[in-house]
């Protein structure tokens, strides 16, 4: 299909028929012509398979498709060029090469073409039309993504665009990561739209939202929704900066992407999604029976006609077509999937109604997939599992939250005594005094959370052990929080 009918098909596709359990049905069938359409057609998945002694002709039934061997980065991307991994082997087929970060080593290119745009981009109408109502509202959106080859900008942008194409309200403006740029187009340009939408990193979007406070910018006079992605977050973080913003419900007000470089945007927090994982955060045992761990995952809707999850070894593998075709893709993160049924009773098995509070806008019966984050982004301290998102809640108290960023870099370190300490390095707002009481408090609120949310944290820390060592960093620290770099909160 060219890319003229690509886009003639997304324009004149309504999204309810994307999203009807019509549509869901045929999701395995997509699935098998993928890979059929792969294994002909793509040289290096060929002779991954033939390497391993696997027949493409023995796969008729999905039952067949489950026992296909898991591809990654180790055993496929790196393992063969760039071209073999295209269809016909050559990336000239492809219109963009997206970047990956390099957040696992050197930087990969990402190569593909519209009608791999426009399956994305069914993912932020599912956003636009559904929670924001950017179908009926004159919307600016401000992408606050790096602008580059980096993949969040650029995807951001021409989704926004092809929305446009299809008759949305929508205008988009592409200042990137520059905070004064950002601040300049909303005082100047939010005046003349119903809504405006800020789509960036979360840490980025708050920084942008307490630098306009401080500079006596009105939000609320904006009437401003969030488009994150990139980071796992508290409710508290979320409910904290729909506050500053003087924004609405949460549910209708933010949506999270969960995406990746390799594959676009796999899914897509929905008010129900936000909704139950609001539920889960005020409910720490309730989120510890369905989920099986004492922190809180990002919790999105997919469409398996689209992306196809699996799960391995409590790990996520996902299928999907694009300019590097992905068949059983091992991404690594850590994480599960529900179908919609499936949780909703979960959460009618726990006393709660999973939809109290939504109408039909905000809820589609697509499943389900959690995921924590990379298992490398914690750190072992007694034994005990301690994620970044635990110490997020601790900073994110009424009584602290005023007082910092909301950045941190966490670490264990041991003394010449060879004991343990769990460090936290704390990036503190700008105008704040560094002061040892200052750090007690913080540190005071950083071991409750721990002991409220870590059940590992909780019973396998010795009690003289739990309180975290404090230091206090200024604003924009060089070596901790330098600015224009994607922040990373643990060290080992």
């Amino acid at each position: 299909m060219s890319a003229t009918q690509s886009l003639a098909q997304f324009v004149s596709t309504p999204l309810e028929e994307r999203l009807s359990r019509d549509h869901l049905l045929h999701a395995r069938e997509r699935l098998l012509d993928l890979f059929r359409r792969t294994a002909r057609e793509v040289p290096a998945y060929r002779d991954f398979l033939a390497t391993r002694q696997f027949d493409p002709a023995s796969v008729r039934t999905y039952e067949d498709f489950a026992r296909l061997p898991l591809i990654s980065k180790r055993n496929y991307i790196t393992a063969y060029p760039l071209p073999a991994r295209c269809r016909g082997g050559t990336v000239s087929g492809s219109e963009i090469l997206a970047m990956s970060s390099g957040s696992t080593g050197k930087p990969f290119g990402w190569p593909r073409s519209i009608e791999h745009e426009l399956e994305v981009a069914t993912r932020f109408e599912h956003v636009f039309a559904r929670s924001f109502g950017a179908d009926r509202r004159s919307t600016l959106v401000v992408i606050c993504f790096a602008m580059g080859s980096w993949v969040g900008g650029m995807y951001t942008a021409q989704c926004c665009r092809y929305l446009a194409q299809k008759g949305y309200p929508i205008t988009m403006v592409t200042p990137g990561n520059n905070p004064a740029e950002i601040l300049r187009i909303v005082e100047d340009l939010g005046q003349y739209f119903d809504q405006l939408v800020l789509a960036g990193y979360p840490p980025f979007l708050k920084d942008v939202v307490d630098r306009g406070l401080t500079g006596g910018l009105d939000w609320s006079s904006y009437n401003v929704k969030m488009i994150l992605a990139g980071e796992v977050f508290s409710e508290e973080w979320r409910s904290l900066v729909c506050e500053r913003l003087g924004a609405g419900d949460p549910a209708w007000a933010t949506a999270s992407l969960y995406g990746t470089a390799d594959a676009g945007v796999l899914g897509n927090e929905t008010p129900l999604s936000i909704s139950l994982r609001r539920l889960f955060g005020a409910h720490p045992e309730a989120a510890r029976t369905v989920f099986g761990e004492s922190r809180l995952p990002t919790l999105v809707q997919y469409d398996p006609c689209s992306r196809y999850f699996e799960t391995h070894q409590d790990t996520l593998v996902v299928s999907a077509d694009s300019g590097v075709p992905l068949v059983r893709y091992h991404i690594a993160d850590k994480g599960g999937i529900f179908g919609y049924d499936e949780l909703l009773q979960r959460v009618r098995d726990l006393g709660a109604d999973p939809l109290t509070g939504l109408d039909e806008d905000g809820v589609a019966p697509l499943p389900f997939v959690y995921l924590f984050g990379r298992a490398d982004f914690t750190v072992s301290y007694f034994g005990a599992n301690v994620y970044p998102e635990n110490i997020s809640v601790g900073l994110e108290q009424p009584d602290i939250r005023n007082w910092v960023s909301g950045k941190f870099v966490l670490h264990v370190v041991e003394t010449a005594q060879r004991d343990k300490e769990l460090h936290v390095i704390v990036e503190i707002s700008p105008g704040i005094e560094p002061t040892a009481h200052l750090a007690e408090v913080i540190g005071a609120s950083i071991r409750s959370q721990l002991l409220r949310l870590n059940s590992e944290f909780a019973n396998y820390v010795p009690a003289a052990y739990q309180a975290p060592r404090i230091t206090l960093r200024p604003s924009g620290d060089t070596e901790y929080f330098p600015a224009g770099v994607k922040h990373r909160y643990t060290r080992k």
